[in-house]
């Protein structure tokens, strides 16, 4: 059973002056005054307002959910967000726990892809992991924050310890300092709360070997003290593409200590293992009509995998100096530990001897198997410090937030050393001449024997390639004030200072000199804006906001200049100028039903210009030019979340967007759209809650085609990845209070589809086929 703490009050209850709230012993006098004033005047009538009685809320209920509209947000996690969801000026879109579970979409790769705006990419050159998002058209797997701090760490990243993940849309650098071109993902963690006593098990199994198991509990120490655990475990073979699978191990604990009113201290720390054999899947016809090749068989090798490992321990301190003035102070430690090594698969022809592979006679098409491996060790620390501050100057009431933020982040990258030792089976021109290949079927177009044990690879762990190294120390000011009861005025202002050092070793083991590229310098970013509230429940805003990303800026890359890496002008070590970006936003935002239901819109323009750009084709190399690119992202962007109808939920969103490339060192990219670009994506997921224990609904996800390229380049329109469509759906039925039984059911059709390719088309990740699990969640 459910057990509350009454012995302190809540959080809520402490500030009833703020927010109105009924407690036992308010509704208890209530009724008392009413009963002594009927005795006083007989005669006298007395109207009550009408009682309404939400849906019953469990005490793991999303403490920043809307009461009885599980699909909308009412605010953010991070406190410098001073404005509910509806009153801040930004495209912001908030998937709550609700809603994740509903979906049965766990890895936050796949929970992303489903959102409009947001297309997901292929994973190479030491982040093969897939988690790689780009957002808007701009590249965004390092804008990846938890708790508003951001994770450095290029790993899988998992959802059961998270309370709602918030996408920002646009740049968000005066909360996030650099990068954030397209905008940012913050992942809201679970905490401890001292005002209940709850455990949930949660226990699924399905088709393709799955199986997950979870564990919540909240427990109350004392009067100001209490614990939370959340546990997993799971396994599953990836759908139709066994022996591909997924395994995930996870902790997370948390305990929050209340000394008194004003202080509140919390601790965390997060342990997540993924260990996966992963599968690159197919690959595109680049000699034909540049389309993913369907049918492909699995064949990653029995030696593959891809490991990841992360620690991170959070101090979060709160103190409220007056009911004006509050303090947050968060600091983190954390190391990530990632290391993979994949097989891919690229279309050739094939010769049955060197001879005929010199000669070029008698080929035959095949598919031949390539290596991607690497490893990653990160080390980070943060300190973020937040003044929150309610002030009345010149006769105004202003929000004011004052920050300062240091962090330290470590990333070392490095190779493995692997040596096929199978038999090789076919032969290839090969791009560094003929030699001997392994392929997937031979002359007769039949797939070849033990097809998952053809390179037997012989693998330990290498040198370093990269240590790529930052320093940074940012103060920033925000402030927000009403000058009028229909008019609000927003800005903020961020500086931030940077030691930048990445040491390449471009020959590991040989001996070869290291290069050092060292850059020491400062920026500045802002936003600023008004808004005018059309009624109590409507507002219109406009915005203007701005990015900035440094050159070799990405941490997993190190000199590689087409994927965010270091550009340098030949031998040059000069690092150029900072890329920059400027945004304008015009977007409006309603609440309907009683404030259970928001719809958005909003008009944007992202314009990156001074972009790095490799000149050479080479982009493996540092060799490029400094700030000769520009693009520009325009488009427009609809939303919708929480209650149609007492019993209907929705989340919705469709996003139509524009790029094109204005400038460029290459004359002819010049006009062309982006690489992993959908220029018109779309999300719906309904939920219909037919009776009190039965709920039943769905997911529709489109993305449009995307062609292939290098990040911030103009696309290969010959390449690309076809449209798709696809359905899931679910159905939930309460057995009792503390039983839940739910199954999802993805890709409700068994679609073939398809969700990024690497640049050149080597390889093309598959979307999962489909798949059925049954999960029971259980409360005591």
């Amino acid at each position: 059973m459910y057990q509350a703490n009454t012995k302190k009050p809540s959080s809520i209850e402490r500030n009833i002056g703020k927010k109105s709230a009924f407690t036992p012993g308010t509704l208890a006098l209530a009724i008392s005054g009413t009963l002594m004033a009927g005795v006083a005047t007989a005669e006298e009538t007395i109207s009550l307002d009408k009682l309404t009685v939400e849906e019953s809320v469990t005490p793991d209920t999303n403490p920043y959910a809307v009461p009885g509209s599980p699909y909308l947000a009412e605010r953010l996690s991070d406190p410098r967000r001073t404005r509910d969801l509806a009153e801040t000026p930004q495209t912001i879109t908030v998937l709550t726990a609700t809603e994740l579970a509903d979906t049965g979409r766990t890895d936050l790769r796949e929970i992303l892809d489903g959102q409009p705006g947001i297309t997901v990419g292929t994973g190479e050159n030491g982040n093969a992991f897939g988690d790689r998002y780009v957002i808007r058209g701009h590249e965004a797997r390092s804008d990846v924050f938890v708790d508003g701090m951001r994770d450095p760490g290029m790993t899988i990243r998992e959802s059961f310890a998270t309370e709602q993940v918030e996408i920002s849309k646009g740049p968000s650098s005066s909360f996030a300092g650099r990068g954030t071109t397209g905008g940012a993902v913050n992942s809201a963690t679970k905490r401890a709360s001292s005002e209940y006593d709850f455990t949930k098990l949660s226990a699924g199994i399905g088709t393709d070997s799955h199986h997950r198991v979870s564990l919540d509990t909240n427990q109350v120490i004392n009067y100001d003290t209490a614990i939370r655990a959340n546990i997993l475990h799971a396994e599953e073979d990836v759908p139709d593409r066994a022996p591909a699978d997924r395994q995930r191990k996870g902790a997370a604990f948390s305990i929050t200590h209340q000394p008194s009113d004003d202080l509140e201290i919390t601790a965390d720390y997060y342990h997540f293992e993924g260990n996966d054999k992963p599968d690159l899947g197919t690959y595109l016809d680049t000699s034909g009509d540049g389309q993913p090749v369907a049918n492909i068989p699995v064949y990653l090798q029995n030696e593959d995998f891809l490991d990841s490992e992360v620690d991170t321990a959070t101090l979060r301190i709160g103190y409220e100096v007056n009911p004006d003035t509050r303090i947050v102070n968060l600091t983190r430690y954390g190391t990530t530990d990632n290391g993979y090594v994949t097989t891919g698969a690229r279309g050739t022809t094939a010769y049955p001897t060197l001879a005929d592979a010199t000669n070029g006679t008698n080929g035959y098409s095949s598919a031949t198997l390539s290596t991607h491996q690497g490893w990653q060790e990160v080390e980070y620390f943060a300190n973020q410090f937040n003044l929150l501050m309610d002030r009345e100057l010149g006769g105004l009431n202003h929000e004011l937030v004052f920050g300062l933020e240091y962090t330290d982040q470590q990333v070392l990258n490095g190779v493995y050393d692997n040596t096929a030792t199978g038999a090789s089976n076919c032969f290839s021109s090969g791009r560094r001449g003929p030699g001997a290949a392994y392929c997937l079927n031979d002359a007769s177009g039949a797939e070849v024997s033990d097809v998952n044990s053809l390179l037997q690879r012989d693998i330990s762990k290498g040198d370093w390639d990269s240590d790529w190294n930052i320093k940074t120390i940012s103060l920033s000011m925000m402030d927000t004030v009403d000058i009028t009861d229909k008019w609000t005025l927003f800005g903020g202002l961020r500086y931030d200072y940077y030691d930048y050092k990445t040491t390449a070793n471009y020959d590991p083991g040989t001996g070869r000199e290291l290069t050092d590229f060292i850059n020491e310098d400062g920026f500045w970013n802002g936003h600023v804006g008004a808004s005018y509230k059309i009624n109590p429940k409507a507002n219109v805003y406009a915005s203007f906001s701005t990015a900035t990303n440094l050159n070799g800026g990405e941490s997993d890359v190190g000199t590689s200049c087409g994927y965010g890496g270091i550009c340098a002008e030949g031998a040059n070590p000069v690092l150029g100028n900072p890329e920059k970006t400027d945004s304008w936003e015009l977007g409006t935002k309603w609440r309907f039903n009683d404030d259970k239901l928001l719809a958005t819109a909003a008009l944007f323009r992202i314009t990156k210009s001074d972009v790095m750009e490799s000149s050479d084709g080479n982009s493996y190399s540092t060799v490029g030019t400094l700030n000769t690119g520009k693009n520009e992202v325009e488009g427009i962007e609809l939303g919708i979340a929480g209650n149609l109808t007492d019993k209907l939920s929705v989340q919705a969103g469709i996003a139509l967007m524009n790029a094109k490339v204005k400038e460029s060192i290459i004359e002819d990219n010049v006009g062309k759209t982006l690489a992993n670009f959908a220029d018109k994506s779309a999300s719906l997921h309904l939920r219909y809650q037919a009776t009190q224990a039965f709920a039943f609904g769905g997911t529709a996800t489109y993305e449009s085609v995307r062609y292939t390229g290098q990040p911030d380049t103009a696309a290969n329109e010959e390449r690309g990845v076809p449209e798709y469509t696809v359905l899931d759906a679910f159905a939930s039925y309460k057995v009792n209070r503390d039983m839940l039984l739910r199954l999802n059911v993805n890709n409700l059709l068994d679609e073939d589809y398809y969700l990024a390719a690497y640049r050149s088309g080597a390889f093309t990740y598959i979307g999962d086929k489909r798949n059925v699990q049954l999960t029971m969640e259980y409360s005591f």
